[in-house]
């Protein structure tokens, strides 16, 4: 194993994956995006956010957890007014996750889950792992990072609602607790709204730990900000960057020894006569 990860799934041979599933190593699999950040923010940040809480994770139990590498590209069509961002259609991209998580099971491993970097692949991750849960015999779980940072993360911020969306007060802390060199904060401009959210709306509002309000619209994100931003960057630190990175990697953790140790409890047919 010199020079090998043991808890990078592709770092393993065949024989080691065989060993791990048979060991009930639960699989992240993290998927992002390449898509605008605003100015200040390269366009990996959904990508490097949500690879690094699973490699956090995986360091801090390497014998319970595997990380997958990252699914770089998803759904954006929204954003593509904006130069640099890729899209991918919703239906290739849930046979494409789909694709890869039956792969999963079907070497052998029956505890897996997507951790995802963008908002607007959830409710495509979700449905990946409906699908996969009902279509093998592996469970297959999905989460956003975020939502595993909510208690961190409303303890540091200061921004009010709105302010922790995209390329925002959160992911822009935690990417400058990774790596400030690849951060321009001179660049950094707060903004209310986005493709998602209306500020002072009590009905369309969008915050990564606050939630959405009681009605989604999903517009092309060039009407209604002028950077991309959603959020306000400008409050963003590395030292809540690190606050939210680390509850979400603890956290992630804490739920895969849940997971693994879930029941896997027989269908019940009631069909037919009573």
């Amino acid at each position: 194993m010199s020079g090998r990860v043991p808890y990078l799934y592709d770092d393993l041979t065949w024989e080691e994956i065989r060993t791990a599933a048979s060991d009930g190593r639960v699989v992240l699999l993290p998927v992002g995006s390449t898509e605008q950040h605003g100015r200040h923010l390269p366009l990996d940040v959904d990508n490097v956010l949500a690879r690094s809480v699973c490699l956090a994770a995986a360091s801090a139990a390497p014998t319970e957890l595997l990380v997958m590498p990252t699914v770089p590209y998803g759904y954006n069509e929204h954003a593509l007014d904006f130069p640099g961002t890729i899209h991918v259609r919703y239906d290739v991209f849930v046979s494409f996750c789909l694709d890869v998580v039956k792969s999963v099971a079907h070497a052998g491993f029956r505890r897996i889950l997507i951790v995802d970097g963008h908002g607007s692949n959830e409710h495509l991750c979700e449905f990946v792992a409906r699908r996969a849960t009902l279509e093998t015999d592996a469970l297959v779980a999905s989460t956003m990072w975020t939502g595993l940072a909510v208690e961190a993360f409303e303890r540091v911020r200061e921004s009010p609602d709105g302010g922790a969306a995209h390329a925002c007060e959160l992911e822009t802390s935690a990417y400058l607790h990774l790596d400030p060199s690849r951060v321009d904060m001179s660049k950094a401009e707060d903004h209310y709204g986005g493709a998602a959210g209306e500020q002072g709306s009590r009905f369309l509002s969008v915050d990564l730990t606050r939630g959405w309000g009681p009605v989604k619209l999903v517009r092309w994100t060039s009407t209604a900000t002028p950077t991309g931003v959603s959020g306000a960057p400008t409050l963003a630190t590395p030292e809540k960057g690190r606050t939210i990175l680390e509850a979400a990697a603890a956290n992630l953790v804490a739920f895969a020894r849940e997971f693994a140790a879930l029941e896997d409890a027989a269908r019940v047919d009631h069909r037919g006569p009573a």
